[in-house]
């Protein structure tokens, strides 16, 4: 079984080839309209570029393009060099300024794949597995121990109102081994989604 991967952060890297500058963009995602928004943002930030080619994996979706570069010479090499890495979760858009010179079709594969794997070494990687989203509420005298409870869990939310709320994800397996002292505890227990967890 394939164990899948993403970014622990965001990174931009830049080669020139032949003169024209490749700026890479792996950027973490949790939806394609995440995706598209990123891609739109940049399309502002670098307006004055000549193209725009990306590819991005969000669980069983994909999606590719060339922007323009001749078909099959960008979107998909961008893609191929994440799917070998067991990616999800991320998106990589490489953003090109035309230097004058022509690459060809095989250089300009070669060009987006190296601008891919490039950026790609320049960060770190973490497992991925199956988790929970859920949310819990509490009163505000069982702070201290549902905070020891969850030191490992990532927090991805709190309120402080009358009760206090977290929402936090969680492994199955880390989630199985407290459930039953969250419920032992009185404490309501929502999921939410289905999530991919880092691991490491």
């Amino acid at each position: 079984m394939i164990k899948l991967k993403t970014i622990k952060r965001n990174i931009t890297n830049e080669i020139i080839i032949n003169k024209s500058r490749f700026i890479t963009k792996l950027i973490k995602i949790n939806s394609e309209i995440q995706a598209k928004k990123y891609i739109e943002n940049l399309k502002v930030e670098y307006k004055d570029a000549t193209h725009y080619c990306f590819a991005y994996i969000v669980g069983n979706i994909k999606r590719f393009n060339d922007d323009g570069e001749p078909s099959g010479t960008a979107g998909m090499p961008i893609l191929n060099v994440l799917e070998n890495n067991d990616l999800t979760n991320i998106l990589c858009v490489v953003i090109r300024y035309f230097g004058s010179i022509k690459l060809g079709a095989g250089g300009l594969v070669r060009a987006y794949t190296k601008a891919t794997t490039d950026c790609l070494k320049n960060t770190d990687i973490v497992n991925l597995t199956n988790g929970l989203n859920i949310k819990i509420e509490f009163s505000y005298d069982k702070i201290k121990q549902i905070d020891n409870l969850l030191k490992n869990a990532i927090i991805k939310y709190k309120e402080y109102d009358n009760n206090i709320i977290y929402e936090i994800n969680l492994t199955n397996e880390k989630f199985e081994d407290i459930k039953k002292e969250l419920k032992n505890n009185s404490l309501d227990i929502k999921i939410i989604s289905e999530t991919l967890i880092e691991t490491n």
